[in-house]
C-alpha cells in the first residue's frame, strides 16, 4: 500500500540530517517513527483501556487493594520476602 504524506521542508531537512547522521535512508527515518509512534500509542490504549476495565469492575464488586497494599507487593519482588499479589477485598 503506497501512502504519502506532506512536510514541511524543516521537517523534511530535520530527516535528512538524521538520516544522513545514522547512514540510513530517509525513508527508513519516518518509517521506524511511525512503526514507534504506533507501537508507544498501542501500548497507550491498551494500558487505558485496561484501567478503564479495572474501574468498571471496582463499581461492580467494590474490590480493590489500597495503594500501600500495591506498593508492599511490588517492593517485595525480586527479594527474598517475595509474596504472593495480595487478594483484592471491599
Amino acid at each position: 500500500m503506497a501512502t504519502s504524506i506532506k512536510i514541511d521542508d524543516e521537517l523534511k531537512s530535520r530527516i535528512q540530517h538524521l538520516a544522513n547522521i545514522r547512514q540510513r535512508s530517509a525513508h527508513w527515518i519516518m518509517r521506524e517513527a511511525i512503526a514507534q509512534y504506533v507501537t508507544r500509542e498501542e501500548a497507550r490504549e491498551s494500558f487505558k483501556q485496561e484501567a478503564l476495565a479495572s474501574w468498571a469492575s471496582y463499581q461492580e464488586t467494590g474490590l480493590h487493594l489500597t495503594g500501600q497494599e500495591a506498593r508492599t507487593w511490588l517492593n517485595s519482588w525480586g527479594t527474598d520476602s517475595e509474596t504472593e499479589l495480595p487478594n483484592c477485598h471491599e
